[in-house]
């Protein structure tokens, strides 16, 4: 049985999003401001700016564009892990009833990303989601399990078992 464009999307959202939380629910509440290198974001922004792509996703998922120059700043990261899970599960939820409202046609239709006039690209909405939104994210995890390591935090399996979850 072939999946459609929507389902793999939905699909993608559902299993990168439940792993980026177990990753994040890892994150220790006495290693927020840590970080790896002086030109490193901080535990607690990089998980911050993990929740922060929901706004791409929903913004992808309910317009045709979107303008950076109209973009607010994020603010300040969550001040502990359960208020990075909390803002996690916030917009991820977000993200889920955005993606539910559309159809196969919506995700063939055009999105456009723009600074200002400058228009950085224009893509079919699927691939927006599935490359700068998820791959994305998933990229953002990546460096998040290797802050982890680095930590000495056991890490849950990603894509098979981790190192810490073999028996």
């Amino acid at each position: 049985m072939a999946f459609s464009a929507l389902e793999a999307v939905t699909g993608d959202v559902a299993r990168e999003f439940g792993v980026t939380r177990k990753l994040l629910s890892r994150v220790p509440d006495d290693h927020l401001s840590w970080k790896p290198h002086e030109k490193s974001m901080s535990l607690a922004q990089l998980g911050a700016h993990l929740s922060n792509l929901m706004f791409w996703y929903v913004k992808t998922a309910q317009q045709d564009e979107l303008d950076l120059s109209t973009v607010p700043p994020s603010g300040e990261p969550p001040a502990s892990t359960e208020a990075l899970l909390e803002a996690f599960d916030t917009q991820s939820e977000q993200v889920h009833e955005a993606l539910a409202a559309l159809s196969e046609d919506d995700l063939d239709r055009s999105w456009t990303l723009r600074h200002g006039d400058h228009v950085v690209f224009s893509q079919p909405k699927a691939e927006v989601i599935r490359i700068w939104c998820t791959n994305h994210l998933v990229h953002h995890r990546g460096q998040l399990s290797v802050y982890l390591r680095l930590l000495d935090v056991p890490l849950p399996m990603i894509y098979g078992p981790s190192a810490d979850e073999r028996h």
